[in-house]
């Protein structure tokens, strides 16, 4: 019996100056536990003349997550924060009740030949911290805990598993795990999952059910406690999920929530430049990336 229930195909996307795979949300899995957004940036090969610019920017009812692989974003929002990532570290920002943020080519590498490549990744807040205060938490590589198992390199990038903790502080129960392999191997961990559970492939390719399946696909479980695939050499895959909330979480453009009426009023603070709902990004104050407007069909 297979234990995959649906197959996702990662999907174009443009965020602005830049494309990216789209791999949350779809139309037949709007969330994989709290997980209500995953983009896949890159790999992009950029020139002296081309950068990454995001201008400002609103969330509300959610975490990001930041994670890359090769490159660096110099990442500034209206709590003060001015931080560059670097790959294998964790920017974790939680908007709560509004945060505005930028994130560009840091000034060092603006003339540069470059290449980014990573994962931006919406986790939705349960109910009652929908309207936190925000904040951000920067996470050096090093504090991620890292481990060999079944002939595998493991990192928890965040959440719980495996009896290990990680320092990225989530408000809700989940995990974010990479695998890598650099020969062929059988992965077991369904004993370490929990809630629902879903499998993207980066590089390389798995074997699961019979069958074989590679890049840009996301394969999402029935049952997270039967997870068991054979990794093909040099393949790195990310394992996500965990306990989904009871109630639907809508998301327009950047925002996520429980009730509709707090993103209309969202949209509006946002149309409005209310800056009490949605402060200036220090540093980046000049700029900044309108609602998007309605499309005609």
């Amino acid at each position: 019996m297979s234990n995959i229930k649906l197959i996702i195909e990662e999907r174009a996307a443009d965020i602005g100056n830049f494309m990216v795979g789209r791999l949350l949300p779809f139309r037949q899995k709007r969330t994989v536990g709290p997980f209500a957004f995953i983009d896949h940036m890159g790999p992009a090969e950029m020139n002296k003349d081309e950068n990454l610019d995001v201008g400002p920017h609103p969330h509300i009812g959610l975490s990001t997550l930041t994670y890359l692989f090769e490159g660096s974003i110099q990442h500034k929002d209206s709590l003060g924060s001015d931080i560059e990532i670097k790959p294998g570290a964790v920017n974790w920002m939680t908007a709560g009740k509004g945060v505005v943020h930028s994130e560009r080519t840091p000034e060092y590498l603006r003339n540069t030949e470059k290449t980014l490549h990573g994962l931006q990744i919406w986790v939705a807040l349960p109910k009652h911290l929908e309207q936190s205060e925000p904040s951000f938490v920067h996470i050096a590589k090093k504090d991620i805990p890292t481990w060999s198992e079944q002939g595998a390199q493991f990192k928890l990038i965040a959440g719980k598993a495996f009896d290990k903790t990680s320092p990225v502080p989530v408000h809700s129960e989940l995990y974010f795990i990479e695998i890598k392999s650099t020969d062929k191997q059988q992965i077991t961990i369904g004993d370490d999952l929990y809630g629902e559970s879903a499998l993207y492939i980066l590089n390389g390719s798995i074997n699961a059910d019979g069958y074989n399946y590679g890049p840009k696909q996301i394969l999402v479980a029935k049952d997270s406690t039967l997870c068991s695939f054979e990794m093909e050499p040099e393949t790195t895959v990310y394992i996500f999920g965990g306990i989904p909330f009871e109630e639907e979480r809508f998301i327009h453009w950047n925002f996520v929530n429980s009730s509709k009426e707090v993103i209309e009023k969202a949209k509006k603070d946002w149309e409005d430049q209310n800056l009490e709902a949605f402060p200036k990004v220090v540093g980046d104050e000049n700029d900044y990336v309108p609602l998007p407007k309605p499309r005609r069909l």
